[in-house]
């Protein structure tokens, strides 16, 4: 197998499966950098003093696509992405087929998909607290989650996956997991 100067993973799963831990761990261990669609959001959040739950994350995300264009994210990722002289890139919070359509054209790119029980998921969740809200969370709430039009594509676009990371053990498993997918292509 030809090795690659540059690696773009992008991680695609569901709420809580572990994409963040991924990202987080490659910053750290491999220096890569890190680009995650609710970036954008949350910034544009931030200086509009709107709060960040996820009702309102998903809201404003809906306007801007549905405003200026579903591939408006996809394409600012993109761009930084490819601006990027780093020797590895994670992409995180890939939710929807049009997050990944300039991406796949990319030879370096390569779709992670990862999951994870939804009972071991909302565990972490609740004990993250990423989202007003998130630590008193209920398994009926997170998977009416699922089925919003946020994360409604997510089953499809992992069935678009290169590779799979299952992390249902300990944190270790998952650097391991993540190293063995880095080595592989680099």
């Amino acid at each position: 197998m030809k090795k690659n100067k540059k690696l773009i993973i992008g991680l695609v799963g569901q709420i809580a499966c572990g994409k963040g831990a991924i990202a987080k761990y490659a910053q750290e261990k491999y220096k890569a950098s890190s680009y995650r669609f609710s970036t954008i959001l949350r910034d544009a959040m931030d200086i509009l003093c709107i709060g960040k739950s996820r009702k309102n994350i998903n809201d404003f995300s809906e306007f801007i696509r549905k405003r200026y264009g579903e591939d408006t994210f996809a394409k600012v990722i993109y761009k930084q992405v490819v601006e990027d002289n780093n020797k590895i890139i994670i992409v995180d919070g890939i939710r929807r087929l049009m997050d990944i359509k300039y991406l796949k054209k990319l030879p370096e790119f390569k779709l992670v998909k990862v999951t994870a029980d939804i009972n071991i998921r909302l565990e972490r969740l609740r004990s993250r607290n990423e989202n007003i809200g998130d630590d008193k969370r209920t398994l009926k709430s997170l998977m009416a989650d699922q089925s919003r039009e946020a994360d409604a594509q997510i089953p499809q676009v992992m069935k678009q996956a290169d590779l799979e990371i299952v992390n249902e053990g300990t944190f270790q498993d998952l650097q391991d997991a993540t190293d063995k997918i880095i080595k592989k292509y680099l």
